[in-house]
């Protein structure tokens, strides 16, 4: 049976179908960028070092290829200077040093990361700083962990202490009343 004059209606139109993949792209944007962030959160002494070096060879006149490379370069040795001296490092109190060293630049850059993203969807201005001060203290813990992972623990010796604690004299099994 056929109806002349009936309309057939849409109901995804081109501008509900767009709206829907705009918010499932940007969802994805934002993740990635979050996991981007947390990935390099380590790399943020690196990069400022790196980039303040090669912003004084640039105005020292050694050109914009010149400034690549020692921008480069500085920040390489940053890196591998602070992970050689992380895990040489015995004393407690340095090697927290150290970590902060790094961890405090990604902790600002992590600030500051996610105060640009709360700008996007949060109105208040309270709550976006709220986002933003947890945004650092995650990111700076982050990068406080990276530097903590590849570092071995130290080594026991046959009684089950590490070797910078002292052994007691006598044990349990060795001692005599």
């Amino acid at each position: 049976m056929v109806v002349e004059g009936a309309t057939v209606t849409a109901y995804v139109t081109e501008a509900t179908t767009m709206l829907v993949i705009g918010l499932i792209l940007s969802m994805f944007g934002i993740g990635l960028f979050c996991w981007l962030i947390f990935t390099l959160a380590v790399y943020a002494l690196p990069f400022f070092v790196g980039l303040t070096a090669g912003m004084a060879a640039f105005h020292g006149g050694a050109g914009v290829i010149g400034a690549l490379l020692v921008g480069i370069i500085a920040g390489a040795l940053t890196l591998g200077i602070g992970q050689i001296a992380f895990a040489a490092v015995r004393p407690q109190p340095l090697r927290a040093a150290i970590a902060a060293a790094f961890a405090i630049p990604a902790a600002i850059a992590g600030y500051h990361a996610v105060l640009g993203l709360s700008q996007i969807g949060v109105p208040s201005l309270v709550w976006r700083e709220v986002f933003a001060w947890i945004g650092a203290l995650f990111i700076g813990g982050t990068a406080w962990a990276r530097m903590t992972v590849f570092v071995e623990p130290l080594p026991l010796r046959s009684g089950g202490a590490p070797q910078n604690e002292p052994q007691p004299l006598l044990t349990s099994a060795t001692q005599k009343w």
